[in-house]
């Protein structure tokens, strides 16, 4: 599967896609059309709830905060009476690229500022929750099922890549599935959500080198994840265990469910 046929088009949602296919150690893939991410749905066309309608996700875990939910409101397919989950509370007091704190008002500082986010999101207590349900809920309700954030690519990468961890994705490859978002081909969809909010709370225009360091992916910010996990908790492994709860069983039922 190329690249181009793993993203649903869309008209108004970025970085919708499914993420299965990827080999596992020992044999198999990681199946097809049950895994999707994606960023938020609030601008949604009606085109693009028809497309996402037929993918029959039954399951939606979304990311954001209350505060950032109530600001977007997601639309959902017409009729949906599967499950949404969601943090009753703040996961992070703003969308990872929407930051505009006195560390980025230093066009320079952006892509910095984006490493801090991965560095905290290690130890971020409402993510560790969220990544939690996240990994328990696939075990348990049947169908597929759509996780997100509002860019589709901090959050739900982490997300997505402590899954592949777990079904056996070789770590080059969880590489590869995280860094697939900058082959997104609605980008213009972010910029339009994003950047005219971040220049009028900026008061300045953004660089383009700045815009790109916010909404889009860096092999760095993934770097910077794992290396935090190893040094609190000395592998991902150990991290999934004692800070998200996961465990063999569970795993071993994940495993069942999306490895074929």
């Amino acid at each position: 599967m190329t690249n181009s046929e793993r993203f649903l088009a869309t008209e108004g949602i970025h970085n919708f896609r499914d993420f299965g296919g990827w080999p596992v150690a020992g044999g198999g893939r990681v199946k097809r059309g049950l895994l999707f991410r994606s960023g938020h749905h609030v601008q949604a066309s009606d085109a693009d709830l028809v497309a996402i309608a037929a993918l029959d996700i039954r399951t939606v875990i979304d990311l954001r905060g209350s505060s950032e939910r109530e600001r977007n409101p997601c639309r959902r397919v017409d009729g949906f009476d599967g499950e949404v989950l969601f943090y009753d509370g703040e996961t992070s007091s703003a969308p990872p690229h929407m930051h505009t704190d006195p560390s980025t008002v230093v066009p320079g500082q952006a892509r910095q500022r984006m490493i801090g986010v991965y560095t905290r999101m290690v130890r971020n207590p409402a993510m560790q929750t969220m990544f939690a349900r996240y990994l328990r809920v696939l075990a348990e309700r049947e169908g597929a099922s759509l996780v997100h954030c509002f860019a589709g690519k901090d959050r739900t990468g982490v997300a997505a890549t402590l899954l592949l961890h777990i079904l056996g994705v070789l770590r080059e490859d969880q590489i590869a599935e995280f860094m697939r978002t900058n082959a997104a081909p609605t980008l213009a969809v972010l910029r339009e959500q994003s950047v005219p909010i971040l220049e009028e709370r900026l008061g300045r225009k953004l660089e383009e080198v700045e815009i790109r360091a916010r909404l889009e992916v860096d092999e760095d910010y993934l770097a910077t994840f794992f290396y935090e996990v190893e040094k609190d908790y000395g592998s991902l492994d150990t991290y999934l265990a004692e800070a998200i709860g996961v465990d063999e069983p569970l795993k071993e039922r994940l495993r069942a469910r999306f490895v074929t």
